[in-house]
This record gives C-alpha cells, structure tokens and sequence, in this order.
C-alpha cells in the first residue's frame, strides 16, 4: 500500500485528470483512496478537483475519526466511500462525480451496455443503480452499501456515478470508459444508428480467456 503522500499526489493528479477529461465540472464530485488498514485519504468538503492542495485530502478511518485536518472537514458524501470500503476489502479508490453524458443516464431509464467494445466488457462488466436520497445523507450511504458487492458501477438516479476499483488509476479509467460509452450511446440514439453489441457467449469467453484483464471475483 501506498504511503499517504504518494496517495494525496495521486488524487491530485485524478482530480486534473477528470478535469481536463470532462469527467467532472465545478466543484461538484469527491474522490478517495484507501491508505492503511482501515484508513483512506479523501477529498475535503468544498474542493475544486482540479486545484486540490495536501490540505483538501483528508485521512479518515472506518470508524469515523479525521486525522491532521487542521479545520478541514472530510466530503459530506464520505458515508458512501466508507461504505464501499467496509463493504469491498479489496477496494482501493472510489471516484465520485457527474459527468454529463453518464449523469443523463442516471436521470433516466436507460441502461448502458457493456457488451459495446473490449472495455465496456471489462471496466462495465456490471452496473448497478441506486434510487435518489439526498447527497451526503447516511440514506445515500447505505443505498450505496447494498449494492457495493453487486458492482463496481454505481448509477446515482438524478445525481451522478460512483466509480470503484482495485486502484486509483483503474477506477479511473472505469470512469472515463463509462463516460464514452454514455456518450456513444446517446449520440447513436440522437443519429439513430443501432449499436450492434457482441453476444452474451462472446462476453463471457473475453472476460474469462482474453487475458485482457484477470476477471473480477464476485462475491
């Protein structure tokens, strides 16, 4: 595991990169990082992702205590990363955000395949959706705790996306796989041009033999 600097430089560098890449806008979206045992490092409440300083990141444990926060309280929405942290042991960062295409989504009834391309397969192999509580409440918080073991995609209705990995850098590409894919799918909708996904049997055989990625163990 990481030290807690390299993680807070890490989630600097995430917060740019969802920034530049459109993955998140003003100062909406939170992200987090598990550091040691039951430790995590999360976004202050507040922040501008794209400009966090050491002092927006915030160490935290399961158990509710802020540690070096100099004033500085932890997201209001930390009820839901500690739940995908107590929930998912092998869970290193969780991505919270509303990116246009995919927040549209979560506004409606669609569903997003993730039989389009190798990684929708993969980084969307199972997405599940979450009915709307208020941000930062514990209902939100445990909304998302019963399906944190179903996922590693959260559809917020009517208020974003709780992306989920084994590491900062895979949920981030989760997220940015994610968004292509709304967008892809709204775009072909707006042009009527029919997506043509690949079969349930071609899925399955990628996710277990491709050798792309070690598939996810659920559990």
């Amino acid at each position: 595991m990481a030290n807690v600097e390299t993680i807070r430089k890490e989630l600097q560098h995430t917060g740019k990169y969802m920034m530049q890449y459109d993955l998140a806008w003003g100062n909406a979206g939170n992200i987090s990082a598990r550091s040691e045992g039951d430790r995590y490092v999360v976004t202050a409440s507040g922040t501008f992702l794209g400009e966090l300083e050491e002092a927006d990141l915030i160490e935290c444990d399961l158990s509710g205590n802020v540690y070096g926060a100099e004033g500085r309280k932890p997201s209001k929405e930390t009820p839901m990363h500690r739940a995908i942290y107590e929930s998912r042991p092998e869970i290193g960062a969780v991505l919270h955000a509303s990116p246009f295409y995919t927040t549209l989504i979560a506004c409606s009834d669609l569903e997003i395949p993730s039989n389009m391309f190798v990684e929708t397969m993969y980084y969307l192999e199972r997405i599940e959706r979450v009915p709307y509580c208020h941000p930062g409440s514990d209902a939100l918080g445990e909304g998302v705790r019963k399906k944190a073991k179903l996922a590693n995609v959260l559809l917020l209705e009517n208020h974003g996306v709780v992306v989920y990995d084994t590491t900062i850098r895979e949920a981030r590409m989760a997220l940015q796989t994610l968004e292509v894919a709304s967008r892809m799918l709204i775009t072909s909708m707006s042009a009527k041009v029919g997506i043509q996904g690949l079969g349930p049997e071609t899925e399955l055989e990628f996710l277990e033999k491709a050798g792309y990625k070690p598939r996810r163990n659920w559990r």
